[in-house]
């Protein structure tokens, strides 16, 4: 069974920072490309942000680019999501998810998510 947990995630005021982190012990974490995504209350989950296997190459969508960092360490298995500027806006449970590709394509697992609440 694959798990990915993900951590980091709170309360915090608007203009404030967080990271999140999500890592494994069951994926060979370096064959997988890697994503963040996040789905607020009456939304549809949404795209965030995503990593290649090797972190060479990233992607964030535009309501985060300028602000939300993602990247990886192949050595801790482990993928984060630096947040900052943050807005109520983006109050949503933020999940990680894993593609079997060199670079993000559509999502093979799914963590848990966690729980980021952005105070105006």
């Amino acid at each position: 069974q694959v798990h990915l947990v993900e951590s980091g995630g709170g309360l915090v005021q608007a203009g404030g920072s967080l990271r999140l982190s999500c890592a494994t012990s069951t994926l060979t974490f370096s064959t997988y490309s890697m994503a963040w995504f996040r789905q607020a209350p009456g939304k549809e989950r949404e795209f965030v942000a995503a990593i290649s296997r090797t972190g060479s190459s990233t992607r964030h969508s535009d309501s985060v680019k300028g602000r939300f960092t993602i990247s990886r360490d192949n050595a801790k298995n482990t993928v984060y999501l630096e947040m900052n500027m943050l807005k109520p806006e983006d109050t949503a449970v933020y999940y990680c998810a894993a593609d079997h590709s060199r670079y993000w394509s559509s999502p093979d697992y799914w963590g848990q998510g966690t729980q980021v609440t952005v105070s105006s």
